[in-house]
């Protein structure tokens, strides 16, 4: 199994920054893509941005720009750093990964448990 763990979410005023950290532990053989999704109060899950083992970014066109992904392979680690944030930002932020363990043959989808993001004045 692979555990993620996010963690910076918080209040933050309109305009402001926060930076959201997500660690993968576990049995890990690889992983591949990271990524964030976002669920704000009854809406679906949709996606914030992604990035491939070799750097290729991905971002839904509601963050271009604002917000940045990166990730360290060798501490298993992806992060998002979120600038000129807005009220519509609001919502639980859900770290995500493409894994394949020491114990399988196969990749599965792992999920965090969730980060609060409040934008609010």
């Amino acid at each position: 199994q692979v555990q993620l763990v996010e963690s910076g979410g918080g209040l933050v005023q309109p305009g402001g920054s926060l930076r959201l950290s997500c660690a993968a532990s576990g049995s890990i053989f690889r992983i591949n893509a990271m990524g964030w999704y976002r669920q704000a109060p009854g809406k679906q899950r949709e996606l914030v941005a992604t990035i491939t083992s070799g750097g290729k970014t991905n971002y839904a066109d509601s963050v271009e720009g604002r917000f940045t992904i990166s990730r360290d392979n060798a501490k298993n680690t992806v992060y998002l750093q979120m600038n000129s944030l807005k009220p519509e930002d609001t919502a639980v932020y859900y770290c995500n990964a493409d894994a394949r363990t020491i114990f399988s043959d196969y990749n599965t989808n792992y999920w965090g448990q969730g980060t609060q993001v409040t934008v609010s004045s």
